[in-house]
């Protein structure tokens, strides 16, 4: 039986290299805000409790985190790492088990290193505490974990404190641990800001620990997994590295991107087997794609549900609530909201259908309008099985029209038509020979 794990989520610093009035954490990496990209692997280890420490615009956090049941704490004055952990302990009252602590601008880290970290933590030599360390292309100014071969932490030191030979260490601190819950605030109680920035370095309840007897014990993750994000270019990096491992794992998946490296995904997409995906397409949250479906080129769907066999684009808009059956397929530059397009159904171009079912087999003219708002209001189109709209034609909502009727090109319908009908609603043509020639005439010699 595994000892229940809590989560302490460090959120307090705005980011103020972000230059926005979002705050840091809350700014999204592949359609979610970074928190919640942790928050939700966190959530795979069913933790009892997690806990948020807010500071800079913590309304915002908590905004966000309320919804998901997530508690959140106030580091009201910013005096370093170590103090900010502190601020959850009252959330935190009456728990005994192992905690992990996080940061929300490094929101990549997967569940199951989270698991390995809890895992060495009831390691055979029962550590104190387990230090997550990384080994980056340029150190820079992380802090340093000096250990021996079996990661047996003998010194770790803040890059300001460090001296020259410590700084020549590659194996560097992510900020994140594991530690039980009943060391974790006895540790910080004796933490002092004695070192070069005057502050609470949590970090520093390693060497406490070994004070007492205890040694801790480092993990090595990739540089990646840990990436942190503290300004926009930072941010597009991330964003750039996660689509990149997200594009390698759809094809190892069997799908097919033609060009992969111009094909963005959500967080949540779900794409099947022998999807071909063609170059410059955008999926945002939401988006399930069965097998065997083709989303073709500068087509951006978010929301949408696209069966199997089923044809998407070129320059295709599949907007929220929308759904396409088996082998139906949308053209290029149509759109559809709120709005089913049943199995073998056509809508082949210049198309908006918004909050329409449209039947089996139906084909929808070039140009046709289903005319859902009327500035207060929205309403449904209903369109019959088998049912022919012709071109340029606009169904004006509540409107259905019955299985197997026909809507001539370039009508305006505004009343139900029954099935296997044909509805004409438009002018009648009217032909006046000679007409275009006299006007020509009057209008140049007004000219002259």
């Amino acid at each position: 039986m595994t000892d229940p794990v809590a989560a302490i989520i460090l959120a307090a610093g705005k980011g103020t290299r972000m230059k926005s009035d979002l705050h840091k954490v809350l700014h999204p990496i592949a359609g979610r805000p970074m928190l919640l990209h942790l928050i939700a692997s966190v959530g795979t280890l069913a933790p009892a409790r997690t806990v948020v420490v807010t500071g800079a615009a913590s309304a915002q956090v908590e905004a966000a985190v309320a919804p998901l049941g997530v508690a959140t704490a106030l580091q009201a004055e910013q005096l370093g790492t170590g103090h900010a952990v502190q601020q959850a302990q009252d959330a935190l009252a009456g728990f005994e088990g192992d905690v992990l602590i996080l940061y929300g601008d490094v929101p990549l880290v997967s569940s199951a290193t989270m698991r390995a970290m809890l895992d060495r933590l009831h390691g055979d030599d029962e550590p104190a505490t387990v230090v997550l360390g990384f080994r980056p292309v340029d150190p820079g100014a992380y802090g340093r974990v000096i250990a021996d071969r079996d990661g047996r932490i003998a010194k770790m030191v803040e890059f300001k404190d460090a001296s020259p030979e410590e700084r020549a260490e590659t194996l560097c601190n992510s900020g994140l641990m594991a530690v039980r819950a009943r060391d974790l605030f006895a540790l910080l109680a004796r933490v002092d800001n004695e070192n070069a920035a005057g502050e609470y370095y949590l970090p520093d309840i390693v060497m406490l620990a070994a004070a007492d007897g205890r040694a801790s014990a480092v993990i090595e993750t990739d540089a990646h997994e840990v990436a942190g994000v503290n300004s926009r270019a930072e941010l597009a990096g991330v964003e750039h590295a996660w689509q990149q491992r997200r594009r390698a794992a759809a094809m190892a998946e069997g799908a097919t991107l033609i060009a992969p490296e111009t094909v963005w995904f959500a967080h949540d997409t779900a794409i099947g087997r022998d999807v071909t995906i063609e170059p410059h397409v955008v999926f945002g949250p939401g988006v399930s794609v069965a097998d065997n479906a083709v989303i073709r080129a500068f087509s951006h769907l978010e929301g949408a549900t696209v069966g199997e066999g089923a044809s998407v684009g070129p320059y295709a808009r599949l907007r929220p609530g929308a759904v396409l059956g088996m082998g139906a397929k949308v053209g290029n530059f149509v759109e559809m909201k709120q709005a089913v397009l049943g199995a073998g159904a056509k809508a082949g171009h210049l198309t908006y259908l918004g909050d329409a079912d449209v039947g089996a087999g139906a084909n929808i003219g070039a140009g046709t309008i289903t005319c859902n708002y009327d500035g207060f209001f929205k309403y449904r189109t209903r369109i019959g099985e088998g049912a022919f709209i012709g071109s340029n034609s606009a169904l004006v909502a509540p409107v259905a029209i019955g299985t197997g009727a026909i809507v001539a090109a370039g009508s305006v319908v505004t009343r139900d038509v029954e099935p296997d009908a044909l509805v004409v609603a438009r002018g009648e043509q009217q032909v006046k020979p000679g007409w275009a020639r006299r006007f020509r005439d009057r209008m140049t010699a007004k000219k002259k």
